[in-house]
């Protein structure tokens, strides 16, 4: 059966009745967060079987009449097929999770700060596009315009496995809206995604490990939270991962998030030591030239081109305002 070697629908099978099984266990449901994510995978698995049971009976009921396909089926089969293609790039381990996407700003001043208010929108109407749910965990405004970094996390169906791949440093080109001489910029920001893995019990953090800061929120927040200290800054000193959470009013609760992104944090950094599946979330040191995956070129042409797989497209604009699916869907077929 076409697609059928490549979409491993017996393994996939025995990894659905494993996970049922769990559920069959009277204590199931004592630990509310492991079943959740257990129902998860199941609801997951389901839905990828099924659309490929769906496209097998399909084709096998209709490969005889293919010429006598409607444009209109065809284009329907053939997205079906396409929705198949992307679930066996999409079945990594960890690529149905939750993730953290970060912003840094890098070398550039005001116009990186204002670069990573451009590469939140990007983010943020991607995520509007296709049904994603996302929330500002916690920013620093820039000091004149745009944002020093920016935390969010994006939920959805395959978070992690469609934006993995963004981790790293991207370059912006342009005529600069702060220069009054209209020179052409360069900017950098780091962009690093981490998935969420919920309960982890294998990180322990020992509190002399930590460093604790508390302070007036910002940003997203919004001035009913700016009462009070109830943003938390934490740096867990042996590893040098600061995480800063803001939108809770609680600080209680805001330690409480701070302390789960790092433990996803540490366990992401142990999984890259032995995990292949996990590589793509590491981010490099350094935010400057050389140093980039990406380059989106304003000025003097247009142009956005991704340096590991030579994806190009010729219209930034529409990538800036989200349209970055194609790019997401091809980086992850090339890379």
């Amino acid at each position: 059966m076409i697609l059928g070697g490549h979409f491993d629908i017996p393994t996939l099978s025995e990894q659905l009745n494993s996970l049922k099984e769990q559920t069959t266990d009277p204590n199931f449901y004592k630990d509310i967060k492991k079943a959740n994510d257990i129902n998860y995978q199941i609801t997951n698995l389901e839905k990828k079987i099924s659309l490929y049971t769906s496209l097998r009976d399909q084709i096998d009921a209709s490969i005889e009449l293919f010429e006598l396909f409607s444009e209109e089926e065809y284009q329907t089969l053939l997205k079906k097929v396409q929705e198949l293609e992307m679930a066996t790039f999409l079945s990594g381990k960890y690529d149905s999770l939750n993730c953290f996407l970060e912003i840094h700003a890098g070398a550039g001043g005001t116009e990186a700060q204002d670069w990573v208010s451009m590469l939140l929108d990007m983010y943020e109407k991607f995520c509007d596009k296709y049904c994603y749910k996302y929330e500002v965990i916690s920013s620093q405004d820039g000091e004149e315009a745009g944002l020093k970094s920016v935390l969010i996390k994006i939920s959805g169906e395959n978070a992690f496995g469609y934006l993995k791949a963004e981790s790293g440093v991207h370059r912006l080109v342009r005529i600069s809206p702060f220069d009054s001489n209209k020179r052409r910029h360069t900017s950098f920001a780091s962009v690093t995604v981490t998935p969420e893995f919920g309960k982890v019990d294998d990180i322990e953090i020992d509190e002399k490990d930590l460093k604790i800061d508390v302070f007036h929120s910002s940003g997203a927040g919004g001035q009913s939270v700016n009462t009070s200290n109830s943003a938390v800054r934490i740096t867990h000193l042996p590893s040098k991962i600061v995480v800063s959470v803001q939108n809770e009013r609680s600080q209680l609760r805001n330690k409480e998030i701070a302390l789960e992104i790092i433990k996803s944090k540490l366990y992401a950094l142990e999984l890259e030591k032995r995990d292949d599946e996990i590589k793509g979330f590491k981010k490099g040191d350094s935010i400057n030239f050389g140093s980039q995956i990406r380059s989106y070129v304003l000025e003097p042409y247009k142009l956005v081109k991704d340096l590991r797989t030579n994806y190009e497209n010729n219209s930034p604009e529409k990538i800036l305002g989200g349209e970055i699916k194609e790019m997401l869907e091809y980086n992850l077929k090339n890379l």
